[in-house]
């Protein structure tokens, strides 16, 4: 076998050329070989986690800076509790690879012929494969040295071509055992586009550009999920109209720039945006996703408003089917339509609030005051919470330096995330995570990871005492009236900024504005770990672009 490679070298060789350079793990003796002969001595740094559900959101952060996230862990123990990591990543195109050390060939012929069961094993085979193989765009099994390095190259090339997650199964038996050397770099599959629907599409849209009074370009998430972000940014320029995303997307462009509006998500959107869209006479939407947290409370105008995502573009009665979000914007580009001059958004100027420093923290004034700490090299982090309302109106001038998980919205999503965005982030950023209390009790540990790595994000834990967002979905009138809150929205009280004791790094407990400022300060100061900032609010105040639905 000529140059001579293994089938755990094969495995990390691949992983190092898509440009992977930390691999989140749990040790579990199925996989602790191939981390151990395999991992530790490549350019691939392994950061030990504390437990599968937080490697894998630090996995997934890492990937959408980095473009491919990967997490090790082991037979099913390890694996399915990985699964509400990996579900989240495949409903946000987010490329991860979930590796998973399994069992021997013999250890599982001995199970299903005998009923001798090794550690971890459920049914046999098939268990963690047939968990994972409707979250994933690719399961496969190494079993066999000689098929190792097409299943890993299919797995692979399907991960970064659909910018979802895979899974392979590597058995603990094949790791060191002779395979083909790698050949050649995997690049993602063409993109491909029906030729005459693209046409009509293209055609589709620029009349309607042509004609439109005040024409609105809407940018969703697949801008950033497939990298379009020049294109894009080329396209506003060359049509000189305003733009807005949504949450998902928030920050894919600079909001610095003068053509940004703002940030559509229905009765959540500021004023000025609602006003745009509703005089707007025709809205290009490019890559939006539409969810009922995209489009709270609001539904948008299917007439007036062309959706270009999914490999389709849908508009009024209008379909093209197989229609790559890639192709469409060369194709418009390409036509060098230039709309009737419409009116540009009116940019609004920020100061910092004026506060006493005794004054109390209200929900919204406290996203009033962090403002003035945001700046180009600052990446935000939102947790499905009230903080998603909040940080919505936030100016984030740095091009992609927001990130969010408002899709499937599994909170407690955002603090661990922060351990892999600061591994993947420039030298010169800083990581500020906003989340509620009690998303922040379900991954708290993420703290030990990054005490451990000495990473610094600054993690906001806005301390209400309740499930504001699960009471505000189920009965927001409880915000505004003497009445209480749904018991099961109750919860158990932690004193936050102790973590930091048991964990080793630092902690403020905040009330007032004065307080806060001081703790900010400090936090901004600690480089070499993480500072949690346990930030009380009135378990009654919520954002003012929140109250809509209170009323």
């Amino acid at each position: 076998m000529s140059e001579g490679s293994t089938v755990g070298r094969y495995l990390v060789d691949r992983l190092r050329q898509l440009g992977l350079g930390h691999l989140f793990s749990i040790a579990g003796d199925y996989s602790i070989e191939w981390l151990n002969r395999y991992v530790t001595p490549s350019s691939i740094e392994i950061i030990e986690e504390v437990n599968e559900v937080n490697a894998g959101y630090a996995a997934d952060g890492y990937a959408r800076l980095k473009g491919i996230g990967a997490l090790c862990v082991t037979y099913s123990a390890g694996a399915l509790c990985a699964v509400n990591a990996v579900a989240g990543a495949y409903v946000e195109k987010v490329p991860l690879v979930l590796i998973n050390g399994t069992p021997s060939i013999k250890k599982t012929l001995t199970f299903e012929q005998t009923g001798f069961s090794a550690h971890h094993f459920i049914s046999g085979r098939e268990t963690d494969m047939q968990s994972f193989e409707h979250i994933t765009v690719a399961t496969v099994r190494v079993d066999n040295p000689d098929l190792a390095p097409t299943l890993i190259d299919y797995a692979l090339t399907r991960c970064i071509t659909e910018r979802r997650p895979i899974y392979i199964e590597l058995l603990q038996d094949m790791v060191d055992l002779e395979c083909e050397p790698p050949r050649g770099v995997l690049k993602p599959a063409r993109i491909l586009s029906d030729e005459t629907s693209l046409e009509q599409s293209v055609a589709q849209i620029c009349a309607k550009l042509e004609s439109a009074e005040n024409p609105l370009i809407w940018l969703g998430v697949e801008i950033d999920r497939f990298g379009l972000q020049d294109k894009a940014m080329s396209l506003i320029q060359q049509l000189n109209v305003p733009f807005v995303t949504e949450l998902l997307s928030k920050a894919v462009l600079s909001e610095d720039d003068a053509l940004f509006a703002g940030v559509l998500d229905g009765q959540a959107s500021s004023a000025a945006v609602t006003e745009l869209v509703a005089t707007a006479d025709f809205v290009l939407g490019l890559g939006v996703w539409l969810t009922d947290i995209n489009s709270l409370g609001w539904e948008p105008d299917y007439d007036k408003t062309a959706f270009a995502s999914f490999d389709a573009v849908k508009f009024g009665t209008f379909f093209g089917g197989q229609v790559a979000l890639e192709h469409l914007i060369d194709g418009i580009l390409a036509e060098k339509v230039v709309p009737k001059a419409g009116r540009l958004p009116d940019k609004l100027a920020r100061s910092a609030p004026t506060v006493g420093s005794s004054d109390v923290i209200t929900y919204q004034g406290f996203y009033n005051f962090i403002q003035q700490y945001i700046d180009r090299n600052t990446i935000v982090g939102a947790d499905a919470s009230m903080n998603y309302f909040g940080s919505l109106l936030l100016d984030v001038p740095g091009p992609g330096g927001f990130v969010v998980q408002s899709s499937y919205s599994s909170i407690g999503y955002s603090a661990p995330a922060a351990t892999g965005i600061c591994l993947a982030k420039r030298p010169d950023q800083r990581v500020m995570v906003f989340t509620g209390d009690g998303g922040f009790q379900m991954t708290a540990q993420c703290l030990s990871t990054q005490t451990r790595f000495k990473l610094n994000p600054i993690i906001f834990v806005i301390d209400n005492g309740v499930y504001a967002v699960e009471q505000w979905l189920a009965d927001a009138s409880v915000f505004h009236a003497d009445k209480p809150f749904y018991k099961p929205c109750i919860l158990h009280r932690w004193n936050y900024s102790l973590l930091s004791e048991v964990f080793g790094c630092r902690g403020w407990e905040v009330g007032t504005y004065g307080e806060l400022r001081d703790a900010v300060t400090g936090a901004l100061k600690n480089a070499s770990s993480p500072s949690i900032i346990q930030v009380h609010v009135p378990n009654k105040s919520i954002p003012d672009n929140a109250k809509w639905k209170a009323q």
